[in-house]
């Protein structure tokens, strides 16, 4: 699952951090662009030393380019992370989106709630946080089924904590 959730026996506070999946890691990227030089080039090969090689190497080395800036655009869009702390009194979300700007909310751990909306968000089962007079999205940018279980949990998290017997 892309998140975790952390917590310590010091501090009350439980924090969950959510991150985008990666399919390719990096050294993937790698060996998929040298992978498409490699096949690109082969129609070439019987082409050396002639005038035709020329005109069609800018366009397979434009070709190669495109494939790069997508793989790598995709990387940069998808450098998001979210982190939710929730406190004994108090829950805050930070969201960092990819272009570095900050986005926050803090609400009163009592009144805030959780909703999962199976249809009508911008994806399947997209799920909110409510209090303080707004509704914010969390984990928008994971599966469907990362989504289901993130709500459970997140309910679960949610709930007051039950004051100990004595």
């Amino acid at each position: 699952m892309p998140y975790e959730w952390t917590s310590s026996q010091d501090d009350p506070q439980t924090r969950l951090t959510l991150w985008p999946h990666r399919s390719l890691p990096r050294r993937g990227f790698a060996a998929f662009v040298l992978a498409t030089f490699t096949l690109i080039t082969v129609p070439l090969y019987p082409l050396l030393g002639t005038v035709v090689l020329w005109g069609l190497l800018p366009f397979l080395m434009l070709a190669l380019a495109g494939v790069w800036w997508g793989l790598e655009h995709s990387y940069r869009s998808a450098n998001i992370t979210e982190v939710l702390e929730i406190g004994p009194e108090m829950i805050h979300l930070v969201r960092t989106n990819p272009r570095g700007d900050v986005q926050d909310w803090e609400c009163n751990r009592y009144w805030a709630k959780a909703s999962l909306h199976p249809t009508g968000g911008p994806v399947a089962h997209y799920i909110t946080l409510k209090g303080k007079g707004r509704e914010v999205e969390i984990g928008a940018f994971l599966s469907e089924g990362e989504r289901r279980v993130l709500y459970g949990e997140l309910t679960d998290a949610l709930r007051p904590p039950t004051p100990m017997a004595g």
